[in-house]
């Protein structure tokens, strides 16, 4: 199953390699707004109709707020002893993951709800309603949470509620600062003062350049940030200037990104840019011997020329002084037969020789 995957993901990039690209890259691919950035809202909430899977009654973790519930719904008790044999609800730890542009009143999102006590299961379960609070005072409720509780997995007390989550006020995210000006946070897997600069000249050469006092608009900070200046005269309608901004589109082969190797050693997936280089170097694995049938100058399928060796050459086809490219290691690895594993550990004995000229990143 992984080699399959893992054919199919080096098939997919070959294929990425050789063919040109279809379209070019616009700015907001590549950035965020500074501001932006995900939220987590947070509480506590009960899961009731549980088939006697729930956490036990007289824990007065779960005591306190179902009395509560009970209260509130003009129902109160006389004791804690009351709710002694109940086991059909559960407490549980409710949140909710805001996407990075904020929310609106209204919008429904997602929620996870983990049971805090030692219930036996959630299966059946339903969210009740549940106030979702920021996570820092003054710790303002942004969310209702309700609704069926669908478990993912094999743990029986963490679950989902699909939309469980309805805003009661909106989540704003700041975007351009009290100076009038925005920030482009580059997203880490390309940044690069290369990228930064050239997102830097690709926003002034389309707006032109300069600003009133003879500045350059677009400035980079850093290899993640580019300082954008908003023109006094966007300022009344800035979301039309940003609009524009993060619209601008370029040839994507300009970006000049570093070589990478990314591997991820849980799935066994292993992908590379197709810049990636290694010196001329020899790799052996184990006790495998690789064999090699090289036929005479008059071929004969009886009589054909057998060597082995245990190691296995990788090399350029042009010049020695040439280093190897991505398909020579590729080549050199289905040589070899190895499995996934050992691909992901030749990578990194490369990587700790010198011999892999790129940035490997390893999951």
């Amino acid at each position: 199953m992984r080699c399959a995957l893992q054919n199919l993901v080096f098939g997919v990039l070959l294929a990425l390699i050789v063919t040109p690209l279809a379209r070019a890259t616009s700015v907001q691919e590549l950035v965020r707004l500074k501001g932006q950035g995900e939220s987590v809202l947070q509480g506590l909430g009960l899961v009731v109709g549980l088939p006697g899977t729930g956490d036990a009654g007289e824990d007065l973790m779960i005591a306190r707020p179902l009395a509560k519930l009970l209260e509130n719904a003009g129902n109160p008790i006389g004791g804690f002893d009351e709710l002694a044999n109940s086991r059909s609800i559960a407490l549980v730890m409710v949140t909710c993951t805001i996407d990075r542009t904020g929310a609106k009143l209204d919008d429904k999102f997602d929620v996870v709800v983990s049971a805090i006590n030692n219930p036996d299961s959630l299966v059946g379960g339903e969210l009740f309603l549940a106030p979702l609070r920021a996570p820092l005072p003054p710790h303002h409720v942004y969310a209702i949470a309700q609704g069926p509780v669908v478990l993912e997995g094999n743990n029986p007390t963490r679950g989902m509620v699909r939309g469980g989550a309805r805003m009661t006020r909106d989540i704003i995210m700041p975007t351009i600062a009290s100076d009038g000006t925005i920030t482009l946070i580059i997203h880490p897997h390309v940044s690069a003062w290369t990228t930064a600069q050239l997102l830097a000249d690709t926003i002034n050469q389309h707006r032109m350049g300069l600003d009133q006092l003879g500045e350059p608009l677009a400035q980079a900070v850093d290899d993640r940030s580019v300082l954008v200046k908003i023109p006094a005269t966007d300022l009344a309608d800035p979301a039309s200037f940003v609009a524009d901004i993060l619209s601008i589109r370029f040839d994507p082969s300009l970006l000049e990104l570093p070589a990478r190797v990314v591997v991820n050693e849980r799935e066994g997936i292993i992908v590379m840019t197709g810049n990636v280089e290694i010196s001329p170097t020899a790799l052996t694995h184990g006790d495998l011997i690789i064999t090699s049938i090289t036929p005479p100058l008059e071929p004969d399928v009886g009589l054909p020329i057998i060597e082995e060796a245990r190691w296995a050459a990788v090399s350029t086809s042009r010049r020695a002084s040439e280093a190897a490219k991505l398909q020579d290691l590729l080549s050199a690895f289905k040589q070899l037969d190895v499995s996934v594993d050992d691909q992901i550990a030749i990578l990194m004995q490369l990587h700790r020789t010198g011999a892999l000229h790129a940035e490997l990143i390893v999951n």
